[in-house]
């Protein structure tokens, strides 16, 4: 529950504390002077979007701040999933600089807008005028009957079938379509594929034959020169081997003088042993040297076919191609691989949306088996808030799987003996739907778990002894959560277990919001003023001491 809450420089107010109880707080006050604002602030306080043009003081940061007491409502959990730090007297903070920049903290730890969101839905449920045009809402009144069923697990259980569902659907249509776009693709992948299986290719292959191509292009040269340097090494008439073996010869004859004579013979028959292999080497490679037009004919062909491909696909080595066909052939075969999977992707999704049917009939009958204990419910608190004749219907409709079920429900309602029930949103006047959507809010409330409930105007549109009830239906709800009521009805403020008052202070300058709590005194004046107005007379008075005994 909240424990402490300020408000500073925010809109009229400038500087705003209270202490709520733990029951029922009520605040009042004449129009204009700071409720709605202060409902804005605890807004601010769970997530709502921030403008700096509602800085009090536009030089200074707004600050908001509340305390909550959450030992007792087991939240671990959800701090746990938001990765902050638990505490049971829970802060949470929001700053506004005068730029504009908001910051947000949970237990003075920052964190996004989005778990400020998180974590505040487990704190606080803010009721507004706008809340009770929702419940027109299919969707809203669906959820209404959830909480009332009690239906979380099971909810929570079919949602996760079906997000599995649809996830796989998702991926069925994807599969689809890349079958569509590959099978449009596979003839032209195909004939790709083929012409460069067709061509054989060996990586390396191309170097060969450009080297080879040199050889045979350049024949006749290059035999002449092999020609030309065997007669200078050994078959000419003064050719280098002849020469070398002379001077062994001579060196030999002279060996026996020196050592180093010896050593030089030694080496030049070395040498000469060297020579005699190039000799014989260039010998066989000119032999072998052989123009060759048919083979010329065929490399010329062959690199032909390999630079062409190149150019085709735009690269510039076979090694490229050969992984270009690698490629096609998994384009190619993986056409075949999709069918497969297609049909395995369809058989799960299949699996699964029978299992969201199983899960959303499970649910659906959950639903259905409260209506007619809701609509008895509701008509019989109706009865008591001065609507006897109050028929509340439940119309229902089962649809195709969607994200909250199987179920499209309508909540008809007609106030009237002998009206027939319609849609909300034709048959409520105002004040018969703020006093439903107080009766539906008042049967949730044992099944939820939210330590505060804060009310605006629930009260519109009724007076009276009416009004008397719905403060004492409220006082019966504040037994298991804490609420605020902000009301502008006197049979309202006698019921609040603490009674807050909003009120305006004009300055030199400028209007001021502010509230304190009012003493029992000041609350039978101000209950008086709002029977009679300013100037209340003594029956006025008597009238507030009588609704506070009440």
């Amino acid at each position: 529950m909240l424990v402490d809450l300020k408000i500073q420089n925010y809109a009229l107010i400038e500087q705003l504390e209270m202490q709520p109880s733990p029951l029922l707080n009520v605040i009042t006050g004449e129009t204009g002077a700071g409720k709605s604002i202060m409902l804005g602030a605890i807004g601010l306080l769970l997530g709502n979007r921030a403008d700096s043009k509602l800085l009090f003081n536009t030089e200074q940061k707004c600050v908001i701040e509340g305390v909550f007491d959450i030992a007792e409502y087991n939240l671990q959990p959800v701090f746990t999933a938001e990765d902050i730090d638990y505490d049971p007297n829970c802060i949470l903070r929001r700053e506004i600089t005068p730029t504009g920049k908001s910051r947000a903290f949970i237990n003075d730890t920052p964190v996004t807008l989005e778990s400020l969101r998180k974590i505040g839905t487990f704190l606080m449920d803010i009721h507004s005028q706008h809340d009770t045009l929702q419940l027109g809402d299919s969707a809203y009144q669906l959820n209404i009957l959830d909480l009332y069923a009690g239906n979380q697990q099971v909810l929570e259980r079919y949602q996760g079938t079906y997000k599995s569902y649809k996830k796989l659907e998702s991926a069925f249509r994807k599969l689809e379509n890349e079958l569509a776009q590959s099978n449009k693709e596979l003839d032209y992948h195909t004939f790709l594929l083929n012409e460069l299986v067709e061509a054989k290719l060996q990586d390396g292959e191309q170097e060969e034959l450009e080297a080879e191509l040199k050889q045979l292009e350049h024949a006749e040269e290059i035999k002449l020169k092999l020609s030309q340097a065997l007669q200078y090494l050994s078959e000419g008439e003064m050719n280098v081997v002849m020469a070398m073996k002379d001077a062994s010869h001579l060196l030999g004859q002279v060996a026996a003088y020196a050592d180093s004579y010896e050593e030089l013979k030694k080496r030049l028959d070395s040498a000469l042993i060297e020579l005699n292999d190039i000799a014989a080497e260039v010998e066989t490679a000119e032999r072998r040297t052989e123009a060759d037009p048919q083979r010329l004919e065929i490399i010329q062909d062959r690199l032909n076919v390999l630079y062409t491909l190149q150019r085709k696909h735009q690269v510039r080595t076979v090694a490229e191609l050969l992984l270009l066909q690698e490629e096609l052939e998994g384009k190619v075969s993986g056409v075949h691989n999709l069918d497969a999977a297609i049909a395995q992707t369809k058989k799960d999704m299949e699996a699964a949306f029978a299992e969201v049917q199983t899960t959303g009939k499970t649910l659906s009958e959950s639903r259905k088996k409260v209506f007619p204990k809701f609509e008895a419910e509701l008509h019989t608190l109706l009865s008591e808030l001065g609507m006897p004749n109050a028929r509340i219907v439940i119309e229902h409709q089962t649809v195709t799987p969607g994200p909250t079920g199987l179920d499209l429900v309508s909540i008809l309602f007609s106030a009237n003996k002998g009206a027939q029930p319609q849609t909300l949103s034709k048959a409520a006047s105002g004040g018969e739907f703020s006093r439903l959507m107080l009766c539906v809010k008042y049967l949730l409330a044992d099944k939820t778990a939210l330590p505060t409930i804060v009310f605006d105007e629930i009260d519109t549109g009724i007076s009276g002894e009416i009004a008397v009830k719905v403060g004492k239906m409220m006082q019966q709800m504040a037994k298991k959560h804490q609420l605020i009521a902000i009301s502008h009805l006197p049979q309202m403020a006698a019921q609040g277990n603490e009674h807050y008052f909003v009120y305006k202070q004009d300055r030199a300058d400028r209007t001021v919001s502010n509230i304190r709590k009012l003493t029992e005194e000041e609350r039978v004046k101000e209950i008086a003023q709002m029977i009679a107005g300013a100037n209340p007379s003594s029956n006025a008075y008597q009238s507030a001491k009588e609704l506070l005994a009440l």
